[in-house]
């Protein structure tokens, strides 16, 4: 199947990214030639993670996805999506009130850029509990992280969050 748009971008703060991050980009890889996962640089937000670790562990978590390309960007998400020649966003949906917040987000961007669509994927079943900032308290408290973040940066994020070795 040849898709009708060749790229779309998957935006997030990704901080830091879950397996449920992964599991959204890898159905999108299917559906786009390719796929910009973007992570986004809000200075209304103090992320744990710089924005080249989140870059980092992104790459090594969508390592096994071939079209998949890491970036980010500061400002508007419209801006970021003109100038790169993108016209469709990808967000992950895990519960209704994620529904209601992007569906809002959505149409500003319309508004602001009406050749912009986004198209909503529901997450996996396993993963509609699972956030970044559910992984960060568990890490923080001592529990398991395994299977909730991507192998590769699991001791990663532990030795940041972690107050004890």
């Amino acid at each position: 199947m040849d898709p009708l748009v060749s790229t779309a971008v998957y935006p997030g703060s990704f901080d830091p990214v879950t397996c449920g991050h992964v599991d959204i980009a890898e159905r999108a890889a299917r559906l786009f030639q390719r796929l910009i996962v973007a992570v986004a640089v809000n200075p209304q937000k103090v992320p744990t993670f710089t924005v080249e670790e989140r870059m980092e562990f992104l790459r090594l978590a969508c390592a096994h996805i071939p079209n998949v390309e890491v970036d980010c960007f500061q400002g508007l998400l419209v801006d970021y999506a003109r100038q790169r020649g993108i016209r469709v966003v990808v967000k992950g949906l895990r519960v209704v009130s994620d529904f209601e917040m992007e569906m809002q987000m959505a149409h500003m961007n319309r508004l602001l850029e009406p050749t912009l669509e986004t198209v909503f994927i529901m997450t996996a079943t396993q993963y509609s509990f699972l956030s970044s900032s559910i992984v960060k308290e568990i890490a923080q408290l001592g529990g398991n992280i395994q299977g909730l973040v991507p192998d590769p940066i699991v001791d990663r994020v532990l030795r940041r969050l972690r107050p004890w070795p």
